[in-house]
């Protein structure tokens, strides 16, 4: 037996870590300003923590979409495989050279790029999905807020969300 609808226990389950972060934050505080001075250092620790976990929740959270959507990646050991209903494949992150999101689809796909490969493509609402936010993370010069709005943006055009070598990013259609 339950007592949160379904829709109520995704959006906390979306929430998790900064829920988590809340939690620690708080025993942190009640550890300083409560017990006595001897626990106050291990207090403004939890107090650190906390507020570093309320941060990157915040992050995972705005990157979790719905689920729902066809297919399943899997990240594993640098490698994103994508199996879907008509199409897949797996691209190496470190040989990887373009990230995209093609938005002119519905949903969005994550566009991966890896020389002598057909892109990648990975609707962002896949089962497990949300891995690719840790695996993203891992690309070099890429800039985690940039990802974000791009991904929560309406525009209905393509953009590049991060490339190999840095430089300045093409703002707009890729074809």
């Amino acid at each position: 037996m339950t007592f949160f609808r379904p829709e109520a226990q995704a959006e906390l389950w979306r929430w998790r870590e900064c829920i988590a972060g809340g939690m620690i934050t708080l025993f942190g505080l009640w550890l300083v300003f409560g017990p006595g001075f001897l626990l106050a250092v291990p207090g403004w620790a939890l107090i650190l923590a906390g507020i570093v976990a309320i941060w990157l929740g915040v992050q995972r959270a705005r990157f979790r979409g719905k689920d729902g959507g066809a297919g399943a990646v899997q990240v594993d050991e640098g490698q994103v495989t994508y199996f879907g209903p008509l199409t897949g494949g797996t691209v190496a992150l470190r040989e990887m050279d373009r990230l995209s999101l093609e938005r002119s689809m519905f949903p969005a796909h994550w566009r991966l790029d890896q020389p002598g490969q057909s892109p990648l493509l990975i609707p962002v609402n896949a089962a497990g999905s949300e891995a690719l936010f840790d695996a993203f993370a891992t690309l070099p010069g890429l800039r985690t807020e940039h990802m974000l709005t791009e991904l929560h943006a309406t525009r209905h055009q393509a953009v590049v969300i991060w490339r190999r070598g840095g430089g300045p990013l093409e703002v707009g259609l890729l074809h």
